[in-house]
């Protein structure tokens, strides 16, 4: 892959993770305001308050409520889904004809066309997707057989965009029996042929990110919260 090109994978992640991923991750935090955003666990809310911050009064309830979905699930969710996108538009030059293939390359280390399922990181997957991405690789190899084409095996991989090998859930490792699985750093460099380019890809996200501060808005949600749950639980407070 040419410079020019990994340059232009480089500026694009960066404006589909400033101008997409980081703006829903905003709307979604404006919206824990509203206390019907939770599914409140009452057994567990004051226990979970008083872990975090030695006491049970309604901002630390809130607290305990909207910084596990600010820093934890609701970003990670948009992140999984946003990944699609970004194969979709950022990568979508290398798109595939063939049905249950995201991608096809020229494997940079050993020089061969992969045909790749590509996900975003290391829990992408349940134990019924393994099925699946064996069934759509089946039905690339029926359908290049078909075309007087061949695919080998160890060309058709599973890839992830991110992550470290030893992260690899279980069901991943189930898949990992019969296909090749390229993960982080290993599939970043196939893909382009630079050993460093994950690591650029990290660095440009980090670099937005010193522009980031979204901690007036987070103390603000809370601040509205907390009068909610005041409400909602006063009996709890007497």
């Amino acid at each position: 892959m040419k410079q020019e090109e990994k340059n232009e994978i480089l500026i694009k992640f960066g404006e589909w993770f400033k101008n997409s991923l980081i703006l829903n991750h905003k709307n979604n935090t404006e919206k824990l305001s509203d206390i019907k955003e939770f599914y409140i666990n009452p057994f567990l809310l004051y226990y979970l308050a008083n872990y975090l911050e030695g006491n049970s009064e309604p901002k630390s309830l809130a607290k305990a409520l909207v910084y596990p979905r600010v820093l934890g699930t609701s970003i990670t969710t948009s992140f999984g889904n946003g990944m699609q996108t970004f194969i979709t538009n950022v990568l979508g030059a290398y798109g595939s004809m063939v049905s249950g293939i995201d991608i096809e390359f020229i494997d940079n280390l050993d020089g061969r066309k992969k045909y790749c399922q590509l996900k975003s990181g290391p829990n992408a997957i349940n134990n019924d997707d393994v099925e699946t991405v064996k069934m759509h690789f089946n039905a690339a190899i029926y359908t290049a057989r078909q075309n007087r084409r061949t695919i080998g095996v160890n060309d058709l991989v599973f890839c992830l965009i991110y992550g470290e090998p030893e992260e690899k859930n279980s069901f991943i490792k189930k898949l990992e029996r019969s296909h090749i699985v390229y993960i982080g750093k290993e599939f970043w460099h196939r893909f382009t042929g630079d050993e460093n380019f994950y690591k650029e890809l990290i660095k440009v996200v980090n670099n937005i990110a010193r522009d980031v501060n979204m901690k007036s808005i987070v103390d603000d949600i809370i601040d509205k919260l907390s009068e909610k749950i005041e409400t909602r639980f006063k009996d709890l407070f007497d």
